[in-house]
């Protein structure tokens, strides 16, 4: 079982972060491959293009098959799950290879100061939008300095420094910069946005990234460069044929 330090300094050449994390209670059902309850759940995820040059140096990225970044992250998680003996869970998971997804916006909330926004992705008080979450990894040890660290984790998350960025904004310059009006607060209309990327007009989206994202101003510094948003875009129009 590693420290969340030791974690820490091997994500670095990864360009990941731990997110935070928590205590599974039993009802989560959390168990490692032998079968042992799971003491600990380590969010891990990228923090703006943190993790794009790693990914980008990888064999994933030119290999011309289907989902790279997800396939890096697999390989990223596993081999850290077996060296320290734990098991790693991930977003993109789901069936028929397991019964279905892992909730992990629900343990996001769990593990550090994310909140609704607008545009229905987690907005975090630093991050802002540009962020995300890559894998998880549970262990069935906790040392005690990370159990400490996990109290005041959640200690931190209800002070008045992490409510969400969007209760302080008034112009709210996410929900009128869709040129697909594909927002409204309340939903997000997929088909609409997936149908103007798929036009002319829409290309300045696919090379620039989402412009209702990007019209978020907290955290601009942490913006996806054109290369990560654009391959962000294209893996979304993909999906959405």
């Amino acid at each position: 079982m590693p420290t969340r330090a030791a974690l820490a300094a091997a994500l670095l050449p990864h360009g990941l972060h731990v997110r935070g994390g928590f205590r599974p209670e039993p009802s989560d059902g959390l168990r490692l491959a032998d079968g042992s309850p799971a003491l600990v759940l380590w969010l891990v995820g990228n923090v703006g293009g943190s993790l794009w040059d790693a990914f980008a140096a990888s064999s994933f990225a030119r290999d011309g098959l289907p989902d790279p970044l997800d396939r890096w992250s697999r390989q990223v998680g596993a081999a850290l799950a077996q060296q320290w003996g734990g098991r790693a869970l991930y977003p993109f998971s789901g069936p028929p290879e397991q019964p279905a997804y892992h909730p992990f916006q629900k343990w996001a909330a769990r593990s550090e100061a994310v909140h609704h926004s607008p545009l229905m992705l987690r907005i975090h008080p630093q991050h802002g939008l540009w962020h995300a979450y890559r894998f998880a990894l549970i262990f069935s040890a906790l040392d005690d300095a990370d159990r400490a660290d996990l109290r005041a984790q959640q200690d931190q998350q209800q002070s008045p420094q992490q409510e969400s960025p969007c209760l302080r904004c008034v112009e709210q310059p996410c929900l009128t910069s869709c040129p697909a009006d594909a927002f409204d607060g309340q939903s997000f209309a997929v088909a609409a946005c997936a149908s103007h990327l798929h036009t002319p007009a829409g290309q300045s989206c696919m090379q620039g990234g989402c412009r209702a994202r990007n019209a978020c101003p907290v955290a601009a510094g942490l913006r996806y460069s054109p290369s990560q948003a654009a391959f962000h875009m294209a893996a979304f129009a993909r999906a959405r044929g």
